[in-house]
């Protein structure tokens, strides 16, 4: 099994206390940091734009992974990346030109990633392992923080961590949407690299201490 990664969500985080909460996180042993930007179109919620992401890469060391849920994302690739987005993840059903906008992000100097809802065939990961360095599983419908874990994800997991061994050993694995010290543990098992919460952290007193508690949730 290869190291696990727990990226905090800056969704759930006190915006007033950013770079307090950021840096909690960071010493607790953080290296990724997730960013989820919503339009109110693709998703029913607004949350942030580049200017956000700018203040994120200002304020850690962390790697900043950017999870666009908006429409027509291949517009905006560049002006994320250029805002300081180390991985740029796009959803499969945000635009009818996936491939137009994966290479955007490889174009822009940024990692790829591919998102994918709870009910989108895995085929079109499957059909894009060679252009991406993530698959995003979402394990919860998108739009809103604070939703409970589906559990068909790690069905979804499992699946999808069988092609990418056999295909492309390189492709991180994500998940996100519902990860708490309850969920954490059983979606590393069926594949997840990555493992975005949220709530789980930020909604604690101490989002140091809980991104501590999640990672040992997630080993046991």
């Amino acid at each position: 099994m290869s190291e696990t990664i727990i990226a905090p969500s800056v969704l759930a985080a006190d915006l007033g206390r950013l770079a307090e909460q950021l840096a909690a996180v960071e010493e607790a042993g953080a290296t990724w940091l997730h960013v989820d930007v919503m339009d109110g179109h693709f998703v029913p919620n607004l949350s942030f734009g580049a200017p956000v992401v700018a203040a994120v890469r200002r304020a850690t060391r962390c790697f900043v992974d950017v999870h666009l849920m908006i429409e027509a994302p291949e517009r905006w690739v560049e002006t994320f990346v250029a805002a300081g987005a180390d991985l740029v993840s796009v959803h499969a059903e945000a635009t009818p030109n996936v491939h137009r906008a994966l290479a955007a992000i490889r174009s822009a100097g940024a990692k790829v990633g591919l998102a994918v809802n709870p009910l989108t065939p895995l085929a079109i990961v499957e059909e894009a392992l060679s252009e991406i360095d993530l698959a995003l599983v979402m394990s919860v419908d998108p739009g809103f923080g604070g939703q409970r874990y589906l559990p068909g994800a790690n069905v979804r997991l499992e699946r999808l961590r069988h092609l990418r061994d056999a295909r492309a050993p390189h492709v991180l694995l994500q998940v996100d949407g519902g990860i708490d010290e309850r969920t954490i543990g059983d979606a590393r098992r069926a594949g997840a690299d990555v493992l975005v919460a949220g709530s789980a952290i930020f909604g604690s007193d101490d989002p140091g201490a809980a991104f501590a508690r999640l990672g040992s949730a997630a080993r046991s």
